[in-house]
């Protein structure tokens, strides 16, 4: 049978190597050839004999997920859409800042959690990526974007906040993650590797001791009647519980805070009271605030809070001395931002009635 050596951790492949009689310093060689120079010919792995070469080729494959799009905003944000077979394709968005280059990454076709106002919640589910999918999206970006005229990566953070809840593939993202921090494959630290979650208590206290990588919680909503409606995770995982696990996270977190996402709903979850409730609710968690203006989808109820709305909300939140940024709407000429990524999934969750979005070539 042949494996995708993608869906290998660095552990993974040394013990895959040590099955094939090979040393593990053979697994180290290749890992660097994959995952640092973006290498998917064993022939050209030139400090391997061709005997191992020949082994390889007859019970490997390198096989990230295929490019079936690739389109450039005009304020330059790129997005890639990648066959993951079966009928689904997931989205992968650069964004390119003055002192970073960063990196979205999906980790599920779809979502089950149905955030009320997320794009790709509404479309359904159907399964988790494999390690393959999720570090082959880091792998063909790498590869699509080339290097800086010093030689050094385009993409220079990851944040696991595509389409999926990453804790609800736990296993999976938690290789896709090691391989992101290895030295021998692409070499990130932790502080610029961020994991995004809608609130999964249980698991946030997993990767708290398997990888502990920079944390985002999606919150939206101060209160839990509001934040049962907009993110129905909070059902199960209410505040409070919330809350006491960012604190346990952030003994062992890379950063001393935990950055809280916030998506600005007009009329919704944008007024003084509300900014006044969220200082409450979050006391005692070391924090920052990203307020995200609402971006717009078919179907959607809900419209995006005026410019002076934002604003106020976060001179509460700042004047209470917490640092509160306000994201840059990016990409949303060509529906890379925030809760737009949609990409096509066969939805088993029969959340669509089976509706699809036809895979297409894009040019740009």
């Amino acid at each position: 049978m042949t494996v995708n050596l993608l869906d290998f951790d660095a552990d993974g492949l040394s013990a895959w190597f040590a099955e094939q009689g090979e040393k593990p310093f053979r697994a180290r060689q290749v890992l660097r050839w994959m995952h640092r120079f973006g290498e998917a010919d064993f022939d050209a792995m030139t400090d391997i004999a061709k005997s191992l070469r020949d082994k390889l080729k007859a019970k490997a494959v390198v096989a990230p997920p295929a490019v079936v799009s690739d389109k450039v905003s005009g304020d330059g944000t790129r997005k890639f859409l990648f066959d993951v077979g079966g009928g689904n394709a997931v989205e992968t968005v650069f964004i390119p800042e003055d002192d970073r280059g960063t990196l979205c990454v999906s980790t599920q076709a779809g979502c089950a959690l149905d955030c009320a106002f997320c794009s790709t919640g509404k479309q359904g589910f159907n399964r988790n990526l494999t390690v393959a999918e999720i570090i082959g999206q880091l792998w063909q970006a790498n590869r699509a974007l080339g290097a800086d005229p010093k030689g050094e990566r385009i993409i220079s953070n990851v944040v696991l906040m595509g389409m999926g809840e990453p804790l609800a593939n736990f296993d999976n993202t938690v290789k896709a993650l090691r391989l992101m921090l290895d030295d021998n494959a692409y070499g990130l630290s932790r502080r610029r590797v961020t994991v995004s979650t809608s609130g999964l208590v249980p698991a946030m206290d997993q990767l708290r001791e398997a990888c502990p990588v920079a944390l985002a919680v999606s919150l939206h909503a101060p209160n839990d009647k509001l934040r049962d409606e907009l993110v129905p995770i909070n059902k199960k995982y209410p505040i409070a519980e919330l809350m006491a696990a960012c604190r346990r996270y952030l003994e062992k977190a890379p950063r001393d805070f935990v950055t809280f996402e916030y998506v600005m709903l007009d009329g919704i979850n944008d007024t003084d009271a509300h900014a006044r409730e969220l200082l409450a609710a979050t006391r005692g968690v070391p924090c920052k605030f990203n307020l995200i203006p609402f971006n717009p989808f078919p179907g959607s109820p809900f419209r995006r809070s005026q410019p002076e709305r934002v604003r106020r909300f976060a001179e509460i939140l700042m004047v209470a001395g917490i640092i509160t940024t306000t994201r840059k709407t990016r990409g949303d000429d060509i529906d890379a931002a925030c809760g737009q990524l949609a990409g096509q999934v066969q939805d088993k969750t029969r959340r669509t009635a089976g509706r699809t979005f036809p895979l297409q070539e894009v040019r740009h």
